[in-house]
């Protein structure tokens, strides 16, 4: 993603003109919830709990709200369109996502697509709360984050270095939001796009995963699906970048690199561009050796002066490790990955019976996809990636680095270290 310019004279596209407004204000039903408590009573609209009174909202509605699109209430913008920061006239805060046209979607089937992700409804994920259709173009209206997103608060210049219990508790959370898409959503939901920047944080550094709407509006209903690549460089499972099958495993590998990334403080991929020292490959040996003789300062982001928990830092350290194996079938549930890291189940639950240093442990077979299979498909995938020097690491066809999270008053997201892009679209 391409960072609002700090000349907004130079901004380099305006949004779409005003088109004429569309308005037929209806209210969402509520539907069952599921979820791990299962009350016998379902909780109210998200639109509702949140203050929202309203999910259809016309475009003038949502133009007056962001001032008129303009650019000094752009949050983010990138393949999907624009992102815009707006205030409804009950005081609510709110982030209007206006996606490009040409999605093949038509408008009864987008409206529906929307209510299912409206009913979506947990702590640790951002909400969605309303749409606008309008002459062709549609909108998504979502609950505004404050505080930026967890790739701000680990790579970004000038910021406190995030401690601890900070960084388990943003794992826990995240992992919980993810649980939540995969086992307790029907249908389930693939999220698509698990990174540090689409994990958005609050004032209390409560996690909440952003964009699971979008992996549900641009794809079928189903657990298992072949479609193009589409995600960032650096978090992409080795099964999804080479055939582009995807799975709710698939977001489980990406959470893996997330969890090195909280670990470590390093990025996905070495700025220097060469893949041999991307962060997974780096970490797996140094993990397999720090889980056998319960040393971690290797890994632990230096930062940090060494100052964590012990035993928090094996359960994460055995999440990541089992998370980012080669062998999609020996990744753990996402719910697996909670109870260990609550610690109510112990993270040895996670090796399959395997020792770390075994050849095994990975989950490297004849039938499986092997590491010189991955390395050398990341080394095509560059090749053909579009831009592999601008600012921003690789997002989904949507995607963008804090779209809706990112606090206008809030220090630079310019990295530790430079970042590379490069938009993965096979």
């Amino acid at each position: 993603m391409t960072p609002p310019p700090a000349n907004h004279g130079n901004w380099p596209a305006p949004p779409p003109p005003p088109p004429p407004a569309f308005n037929n204000s209806s209210e969402m039903s509520s539907s069952n919830f599921s979820g791990p408590q299962r009350p016998a009573l379902p909780p109210p609209h998200p639109s509702v709990a949140l203050g929202f009174s309203q999910s259809n909202f016309s475009y003038d509605e949502l133009a007056v709200a962001t001032g008129g699109f303009t650019a000094a209430n752009l949050l983010g913008q990138g393949g999907f369109g624009y992102v815009h920061k707006g205030v409804l006239p009950n005081g609510k805060e709110i982030a209007v996502k206006s996606l490009k046209s040409g999605s093949g979607q038509g408008e009864r089937e987008f409206q529906a697509e929307v209510e299912i992700i409206s009913r979506v409804h947990h702590r640790h994920l951002v909400s969605l709360v309303g749409y606008c259709i309008s002459g062709g173009r549609k909108m998504l209206v979502y609950e505004f984050v404050p505080n930026g997103n967890l790739d701000q608060h680990l790579h970004g210049k000038g910021v406190p270095t995030m401690d601890w219990a900070t960084r388990i508790k943003i794992a826990l959370g995240a992992a919980k939001g993810l649980a939540y898409l995969h086992e307790d959503c029907h249908p389930r939901i693939i999220h698509r796009d698990i990174k540090a920047s689409n994990i958005l944080l609050d004032h209390n550094f409560e996690a909440k995963v952003a964009d699971f709407g979008l992996a549900k509006l641009t794809q079928d209903n189903y657990t298992h699906v072949s479609t193009r690549v589409m995600g960032t460089f650096g978090y992409l499972a080795p099964e999804y970048a080479s055939s582009g099958k995807l799975t709710e495993k698939s977001d489980v590998f990406s959470f893996g690199v997330m969890l090195l990334e909280l670990i470590t403080g390093r990025r996905p991929v070495d700025p220097s561009g060469d893949m041999e020292d991307s962060l997974v490959d780096w970490a797996r040996p140094i993990c397999a050796r720090a889980m056998q003789d319960g040393n971690y300062d290797e890994l632990a982001d230096r930062l940090m002066e060494n100052n964590y928990v012990p035993q928090e830092m094996a359960r994460m350290v055995a999440c990541a490790a089992a998370s980012i194996r080669h062998s999609s079938r020996r990744r753990p549930k996402m719910s697996q990955i909670v109870r260990t890291l609550e610690g109510d189940a112990s993270h040895e639950d996670l090796t399959d019976g395997m020792r770390p240093s075994s050849s095994g442990f990975f989950g490297s077979s004849s039938s499986e996809y092997d590491a010189g299979s991955y390395s050398a498909d990341m080394k095509k995938i560059k090749k053909v990636a579009p831009n592999t020097n601008s600012q921003e690491y690789a997002s989904s066809e949507y995607g963008a680095t804090s779209e809706y999270g990112l606090d206008p008053s809030s220090s630079s997201s310019s990295g530790r270290s430079s970042k590379a892009q490069s938009q993965i679209k096979l």
